[in-house]
Order: C-alpha cells, then structure tokens, then sequence
C-alpha cells in the first residue's frame, strides 16, 4: 500500500524508521477495523467487514458528485447521459447474474425404520453463475501490480540490464490493450482455480450417495459426478467471462465517454461488492422480519 502510495505521489522518500512507523499504523488501523466488523456482526444485522467495505465505497459518492459539479462540460452531456444509463444497465446486470443460480433437482429415496417413513422428498442443489465473488478479480489485480512494483525498484539500478529490462516491462504494463487483455484472462484463470478448490463435484456426488440422494435420470456415483462438472463448467463459462468483462469495463467506459467519476457505478471490484453485500443485507433484514413475526404468534 504505501508502495503505490508512494508511486502516486503522495507519498514522499520515507526513512526507515518512518516505514516502521506507517506499517504500524496501517497494521494497527487493520485490526482496529477487524474487531469492528466483527462486533457489527455479533450485534447487528449482516457481515460487518463488508459493511465496513461497503460504506468506504459509498463514502465517496458525494466526492464524485462534487468533481463531476467542478468538471462539468455542457458539451459533454449526451456523454453523462450515456454513462449513466450504461451505469443502470450494469448494475442491473450484475444483481440479476448475482442472484442467478442453476438449480440441479435431487430426489432422496424413502427408509422404513419400524412404523416411520423417512425420505421421499425433492430438492435441489443450487449452482451460483457466479460462484467465487469479487475473490478472482481480487487475485488478478494483486498480479497485475506485482509488475509495476518490480519494475518501479529494479528501475533505477546502476546495472543497464536489469533497469533496461524493467522499464520496458513498465512500459509493458502501462499498455491500455496488453493491461486490459492481461487482466480480463487473469480473472476467467482465477475464476476456474477459485471454483475447483472450494467446489468439489465428487465430494458432493459422494455426501448424497450417503444420505440416499440421487439426481433424477442419473445414477449415483460418478455418473451424477460427471453430470455436475458438465453443469458447473457450462454455468461457470459465463460467469467467469461476466466477472472478466466486469473487470476491465471501467476502463473501457471512460475511454467512450471520457468520464473518470463514479467509477465504482459501471463495474469492477467495487460494484460487485456494493451489489452483493446490499442484496445480503436485504436478505439478512428479511429473515429478522420474518423471525420477529414468529415470535409475535
């Protein structure tokens, strides 16, 4: 962090004790904030850190309107009209793939044991078009800038080679279309990675298998593992390609309308997080609702 600070300008040379101190400080800040959001949601209604997340984000929507006011061009308003109705359409995108879900049916078979029936019931098993979040683009960005650090060190070495080497690998990563390209299948990669180690078709096959569970039309064990990798990787294609789209779609807005604010409105990191965690919320006040509600009978 105090890298790319550092890289921005805002940050000047800082001493060796000046680094001890500020990694203190941001260490301390950290955990600070970790204890908050987890006293939010021990007390409170949704994930805290999130909320926490969350109001960052939308703490700097009234910084974005007032530099929109101070940049205002009367010539550029078909363009903020054209940002922000992209805006609209994508946010609304973004809820509808982040609620979609590819519902797989289950059927469990029916136990006698004495004079009681157990099983015989249907469900599903859900599929989520967007199974891994805001984790892939999170992983992509986090290689994306390794480069550019490496590149901002080793440039001013006393050695032609090596700074040579990094300055065009800068030059390299300050490339519009080699950045944008280079992140969109770092985040289709990381989607893929993301999903097969915290999904695992043949676990699930196994745990229904053993609760008497079955697929209708497909027979346990490895056929209804098979049939589940098939549906993951049809639904996980899109998704991975929406969260890569998502990813690199900021910049490619600004580039047609040449609006740099309210960024966080037409994709990325942000968006997804703002959507995802206003739907949890919403879900989370619902069930507290619905709860009250019973306890009032």
């Amino acid at each position: 962090m105090l890298t790319i600070l550092g890289r921005q300008g805002i940050l000047g040379s800082l001493s060796v004790l000046q680094w001890i101190i500020s990694i203190s400080v941001i260490t301390a800040g950290a955990l600070f904030l970790m204890w908050l959001g987890e006293l939010i949601s021990e007390k409170g209604v949704g994930n805290g850190v999130s909320l926490l997340i969350f109001a960052g984000i939308v703490s700097g929507v009234p910084l974005s309107i007032r530099e929109l006011a101070v940049t205002y061009d009367p010539s550029k308003i078909p363009s903020y009209f054209a940002f922000f109705a992209l805006a609209l359409i994508i946010t609304a995108s973004v809820v509808v793939i982040t609620e979609g879900r590819r519902n797989i049916p289950v059927s469990y078979a029916k136990r006698v044991r004495g004079n009681k029936v157990y099983g015989g019931v249907s469900t599903y098993l859900p599929l989520n078009v967007n199974p891994a979040g805001v984790i892939p683009i999170i992983f992509a960005l986090s290689i994306m800038l390794f480069p550019g650090m490496i590149a901002s060190f080793l440039g001013t070495s006393n050695i032609p080679a090596i700074s040579n080497a990094a300055q065009a690998m800068g030059r390299l990563f300050q490339n519009q279309w080699f950045y944008g390209i280079s992140y969109f299948i770092l985040v289709v990669l990381f989607t893929y990675f993301y999903t097969a180690v915290t999904f695992d078709p043949k676990n699930i096959a196994g745990n229904l298998q053993k609760m008497g569970g079955f697929v209708p039309g497909i027979r346990p064990g490895k056929p209804t593992s098979d049939f589940l990798y098939f549906i993951l990787n049809r639904v996980l294609l899109f998704g991975a390609i929406f969260l890569g789209t998502i990813a690199v779609l900021p910049s490619i807005i600004q580039g047609l309308t040449g609006i740099a604010t309210f960024e966080f409105a037409v994709g990325g990191t942000a968006l997804l997080i703002v959507v995802s965690v206003a739907l949890e919320t919403v879900r989370q006040v619902s069930s507290q609702l619905t709860m009250r509600d019973y306890e009032g009978l």
